[in-house]
């Protein structure tokens, strides 16, 4: 007998070729698709805060008026810090809640444990005697009451105009310090400061500050 194909046997042949497919797909390893951290874990905040207009405390007393477009509190990183990374504008008052200084940054930190502010980028400061103060770089130490800063800074008051590399005040910057200083005097002035640096001859050392470690501060002084 002749043999012959009755009819069209693809019908057939596909559902067989899509049940083997199907069986060796099943039996493929599962692989969990995972994507890595974006974020290490020290760098996670505990608090962020838009629009802030806030006043700080210390002691119980109230010591500043804080105004900032971003505020975040990350209590993970060593140490803990507020930061500011979108600009800062304070208001510092004293003991009887009034005016003494405005302070202004383009980033600002703030150490809570070690009571430290470290000021960066273009920081001004006025005061309400009228002392203009610019540099890149201020630390506000709470603790000892006092500004400082290591990098290039110009002070302007109504009476002179200085700029130095190493700059030291009190917390109102009425009491000041500017060291490898140049700068424009009165001539009363510039004999006043003579006749003090012969009288009493003071070498002030400071080491630098790293955020990063509690505070070390080393200072002698000597007099002849």
């Amino acid at each position: 007998m002749e043999g012959r194909i009755v009819g069209n046997p693809l019908p057939r042949i596909i559902p067989c070729l899509l049940a083997l497919s199907l069986s060796f797909m099943a039996c493929e390893e599962q692989k969990e698709h995972t994507a890595p951290a974006i974020y290490d874990r020290d760098s996670v905040a505990s608090m962020v805060t838009y629009g802030v207009n806030a006043l700080i405390s210390d002691s119980g007393v109230i010591k500043y008026r804080i105004v900032a477009e971003r505020w975040e509190v990350n209590q993970r990183r060593n140490p803990s810090r507020w930061i500011f990374d979108k600009g800062v504008f304070m208001t510092q008052f004293d003991e009887s809640f009034h005016v003494q200084t405005y302070i202004q940054a383009d980033t600002a930190y703030h150490y809570d444990r070690l009571r430290l502010w470290e000021l960066r980028g273009r920081v001004h400061v006025l005061t309400k005697d009228g002392l203009d103060f610019k540099s890149e770089e201020l630390f506000y130490d709470m603790g000892q009451h006092e500004f400082f800063s290591h990098v290039f800074s110009q002070l302007v008051t109504p009476e002179r105009t200085l700029q130095g590399t190493y700059f030291r005040s009190d917390e109102y910057m009425r009491k000041y310090y500017v060291a490898n200083s140049k700068g424009s005097f009165e001539k009363g002035d510039i004999m006043n400061e003579e006749k003090e640096s012969k009288a009493n001859k003071d070498t002030t050392t400071f080491m630098p500050l790293r955020p990063q470690a509690q505070p070390q501060r080393k200072i002698t002084i000597t007099n002849d």
